[in-house]
């Protein structure tokens, strides 16, 4: 406990009272910290710390201006840390402070960047107890859009899927979670959020359920059909906004659930691999989303962005979106004109937040007038172009109240200044004419203001007096000051107050009387002004529900248009969608490789009868990038976009799932081979007859013989079981054999052309299997040493014709061949070739070249090998024979 007294005393009491990791409280027109919290600051932020003295002892302080201190609270928040905010108010015997919201990363309201800023909750089912325990239960809250959403979760997999598809910046795990370690790890990798410990009581389900009905009314949380764990996750998030002193309750005046069944499951891996929102170097430029992007608001990219995390699946939703970008895409001059007009507007959700918490300024509430004005001249545009009044946009801009919007417009317009100031506090905020007693108290202070500043006028006319002038400050006050030359000249009335060097200052009675009269006039302007705007503020606030409407409707548009332009810039046509198995695209392209090079487009044709590809091709061919873009093409149909190809028919999918390569994760204690393991049971155990999955050399980070023994059984699985549309790329040539004996399974390859030595990669996918890989080339195209390529060369041409290899180098200066002898497991070197190094009938070569006669264990792999009918054994377990026998010569 501190001795400390005054100021200083008070802030560590206040410390104390409070669980933020710092502390900043207003002194007069500051903001200050003090002892460590000000030295943290300093560190952080590079302000100067100064010393403040209590109680015989120094602290260490350090400040920022009223009006500074958002960006400062931000740039904290931004860094992990939880603010307190302690505010001045007035006491009979002075000034008190006390804290009146705690600034969190899930609760910061002052925030630049257009992306969501979702706070989840995340509660185990197990803690809820009952029936419907199972699974997860999951709560998102944006609190600067007032945007509300809950879940269920089977399991673990899926609430870290949710939670990495939302991106929160700050996570309530539930009492369960908390002791959940792998969970929790799993999490901070997938996730960068701060992870806060909210009070346990908030999470019990019945306070929870409560405190939701509370919220949004017992008859809407009933249609949510949720588990009782979703429930308790919404409550937590709630009770922790409003512990929080957020003040946004209000605005949030809708909650929904987010079922996976109208929503296409994708899962982290997914949506890593097809690079949907950032790049695999974490950068914007060169995803999907920034390709696809041209949004006039930071609202219409925010569900834009949405709409590729969540995919749907209701195909009448889909062509729903579909039919209003096919409008938006021919009506070019009105999509123009809409643009025009949407880029007027401002993010009405974070408007209407801001309005709830009581912080909107007048220049907040002059954009929420001018961006309820950009709805009737959207709506406008869209009837009076058939093309675009015909379609599903003229049920968008119906959907709000419009003649609602429009009187909460026209209160703005006869209430706010047309140019305010950025404080509430130093007057102009309101037009004249919207209170008759404010007018009046204007007018007032306004004749009085014209007496003063004729004064110094008059004054010289009535008294012939020169250099006068009539000025105020907040020592003097008003007063008039005339020159020295002149100044023995003034009247008796005159009042000296101050002798300067070159002037004398003066008051009078009239003058002092005026004074009291314009001070009185700017309070009670000052307080009448402010009780107005926060009237109509509250007006405002009352009115969050219509403005999200608004705002909704206006982003709606607004991505819709975004798709129509990309769509009639790059020549992308409309899919058709239907519910059976057929995938059918001619002329298919990468959305996003397409704008950087000359694309080679490519068909892919899957049905009912030809479910499973397999693509084989040269290294560097094209495959990954062949089956990246049927899954992109497939999401940007069910996002209702248009598509890059000729023509598209494309069967709805539950799910996309992909493995395609691997992060090293072995920071994590996950080696590469595991983390593809890792990925290739989620799919084999989430897939289902109706998703679509892409596999990418399954199998290839382990030995050759377990590789290809996963893989085939992984095909075998798919196929069989699972029955999803697959496309599975691999270098095991061995697979292409499953088509002749799998009915669903058929070869495709990416073609390539060699001529006199020369490989051209074709980039063009053919029907059958590959017979090369072409490595030895990719080597050389990658720069490795010509003695390399050209020994790769002939070392591969050796393996083809069956003949040994010479081994070059070592101690003799004469090369010599090396040869795999089947009688000792091992390489053995010599100048035979593999017919003479060992006789099939494993006669007196293999025991020449082994050093002597078998032994027994040698002679019993022998015996065992000799047993196998090659021509009968199915090639798994032929393999997986192999395998062992080489095992047990090596021992």
């Amino acid at each position: 406990m501190t001795e400390a007294t005054g100021i200083v005393g008070e802030f560590f009491s206040l410390k104390e009272d409070t669980d933020a990791d710092l502390l900043t409280m207003q002194c007069g027109d500051f903001y200050e910290f003090f002892g460590e919290d000000a030295e943290l600051v300093s560190e952080e932020l590079d302000l100067k710390v100064s010393q403040k003295s209590s109680h015989g002892s120094s602290y260490p302080m350090a400040g920022v201006p009223i009006d500074d201190l958002t960006p400062y609270l931000k740039a904290l928040v931004e860094r992990g840390y939880r603010v307190a905010v302690a505010d001045q108010y007035e006491t009979d015997s002075g000034h008190a402070r006390k804290i009146v919201r705690v600034v969190t990363p899930g609760t910061l309201l002052e925030t630049s960047d257009a992306d969501a800023q979702y706070m989840a909750a995340v509660v185990d089912g197990g803690e809820v107890g009952g029936a419907s325990s199972d699974g997860y239960g999951l709560a998102f809250a944006d609190v600067t859009t007032g945007r509300f959403l809950v879940a269920d979760a089977a399991d673990a997999d899926e609430a870290l899927t949710e939670l990495y598809r939302f991106d929160p910046v700050e996570v309530l795990p539930g009492p369960e979670v908390r002791t959940d370690d792998d969970l929790l790890g799993k999490l901070r990798e997938r996730v960068d959020a701060t992870l806060t410990l909210h009070e346990t009581d908030a999470f019990a389900p019945k306070r929870g359920a409560h405190t939701v009905r509370e919220q949004f009314g017992t008859e809407t949380v009933d249609r949510l059909s949720v588990g009782e764990q979703t429930l308790a996750a919404a409550g937590a998030v709630l009770s922790y906004v409003e512990e929080t002193g957020a003040g946004v309750l209000a605005s949030m005046t809708r909650i929904q659930a987010h079922h996976g069944d109208d929503h296409v499951t994708l899962d982290a891996t997914t949506q890593r691999n097809l690079e949907l929102t950032e790049t695999m170097q974490g950068e914007r430029d060169g995803s999907l989303f920034a390709t696809i992007d041209h949004t006039e608001t930071s609202a219409g990219g925010r569900l834009l962005k949405e709409w590729l995390q969540r995919p749907r699946r209701s195909l009448e939703t889909l062509e729903e979106r579909q039919a209003s970008v096919d409008a938006l895409s021919t009506a070019a001059l009105a999509r123009d004109e809409l643009l025009d007009h949407l880029g007027e507007a401002y993010d009405l959700a974070r408007l209407a937040s801001k309005a709830s918490h009581g912080s909107a300024d007048a220049r907040d509430l002059v954009a929420v007038r001018e961006t309820l004005a950009v709805l009737p001249a959207v709506a406008e545009t869209i009837e009076s172009t058939p093309a675009l009044a015909d379609s599903p946009l003229s049920a968008i801009v119906d959907r709000p109240d419009r003649a609602a919007a429009r009187e909460l417009r026209e209160t703005l317009e006869e209430a706010v200044a047309e140019d305010p100031p950025s404080t509430v506090t130093q007057g102009e905020l309101l037009r004249k004419g919207y209170d008759a007693e404010l007018d009046e108290v204007i007018e007032r202070h306004e004749e009085v203001r014209e007496w003063l500043d004729t004064l110094a006028e008059r004054e010289k006319r009535q008294h012939g007096l020169s250099h006068v002038t009539v000025d105020r400050n907040k020592t003097d006050g008003y007063y008039i000051q005339v020159g020295k030359s002149a100044a023995d000249g003034v009247p008796d009335h005159y009042e000296q107050i101050k002798t300067l060097k070159n002037s004398k200052r003066f008051t009078t009675e009239e003058l002092e009387e005026k004074e009291r009269d314009v001070l009185r006039l700017e309070d009670r302007r000052g307080e009448l002004e402010y009780e107005l705007f926060a009237e109509l503020r509250d007006e405002v606030a009352e009115r969050a529900a219509l403005l999200q409407d608004v705002g909704r409707a206006l982003a709606t548009i607004d991505a819709l248009a975004s798709l129509a332009t990309h769509a009639a810039e790059n020549r992308w046509v409309r899919p058709e969608l239907h519910r059976g198995e057929d995938l059918t695209i001619e002329q298919g392209r990468h959305p996003v490789v397409e704008q950087t090079t000359e694309f080679v487009p490519n068909d892919v044709r899957m049905d009912e009868d030809r479910g499973f590809l397999v693509v084989t091709g040269p290294n560097m061919s094209g495959k990954s990038t062949y089956m990246r873009q049927v899954a992109c093409i497939v999401l940007l149909a069910q996002i209702g976009s248009f598509v890059p190809a000729e023509a598209a028919e494309i069967g709805v999918v539950d799910g996309i799932f992909t493995r395609v390569g691997a992060l090293d994760e072995l920071a994590q204690g996950r080696s590469t081979f595991m983390v593809e393991m890792s990925e290739l049971s989620n799919i084999l155990h989430t897939a289902t007859e109706e998703s679509l999955v892409i596999l990418d050399e399954v199998g290839r980070g382990t030995a050759t013989y377990d590789g290809i023994s996963i893989a085939w059984a992984a095909t075998e699985y798919l196929h069989n079981e699972v029955k999803a549309k697959t496309l599975f790329a691999t270098h095991y040539h061995e697979l292409t054999g499953l088509a002749e004996n799998l009915p669903r399974v058929a070869n495709v390859h990416v073609a390539a052309d060699e001529r006199d030595g020369e490989v051209t990669f074709l980039r063009t996918v053919r029907d059958g299997p590959t017979d090369r890989s072409y490595g030895v080339h990719v080597a050389d195209l990658a720069g490795v040493p010509d003695p390399v390529v050209d020994r790769s060369r002939e070392v591969l041409e050796r393996l083809r014709e069956e003949k040994a290899i010479e081994a070059k180098g070592g101690a003799s200066s004469e090369p010599v061949q090396a040869v795999f002898d089947l009688g000792s497991g091992t390489m053995q070197t010599g100048s035979q070739d593999r017919s003479q190094a060992a006789s099939t009938d494993g006669g007196p070569a293999a025991n020449d070249a082994a050093g002597g006669s078998l032994d027994p264990e040698t002679e019993a792999v022998l015996a065992d090998l000799e047993s196998i009918d090659v021509n009968t054994t199915p090639p798994i377990e032929l393999v997986s024979r192999v395998q062992e026998l080489q095992e047990r010569l090596e021992e």
